[in-house]
């Protein structure tokens, strides 16, 4: 797949995510409507795009400069071969 280049297309993308994601908190909300599922939903939120940071910026600027993930598939890969090596180097020791 290529990348997306189009700085209209790019734009689009983030406002459909931004409204499919609250759509779906509020259909959530709606389902039981209380402080305890809007606090628990703010917090979800808050805890996948901190997620997402780390995962996209801060192993890319501090852990492996040399890496730049493409997407979460990218991350998970990379992740399999960092623990694939990481076993290499146990066993020979």
């Amino acid at each position: 797949m290529r990348d997306l280049q189009s700085s209209r297309l790019i734009w689009l993308k983030g406002w459909l995510f931004l409204l499919l994601g609250l759509a779906c908190a509020a259909l959530v909300f709606l389902e039981a409507p209380s402080l305890k599922v809007a606090a628990l939903l703010a917090l979800t939120v808050w805890c996948f795009c901190r997620a997402y940071y780390f995962a996209f910026y801060v192993l890319e600027r501090y852990v492996d400069p040399s890496f730049k993930f493409s997407g979460l598939g990218a991350f998970v890969a990379y992740l399999v071969r960092r623990r694939k090596r990481a076993k290499g180097t146990d066993s020979r020791a």
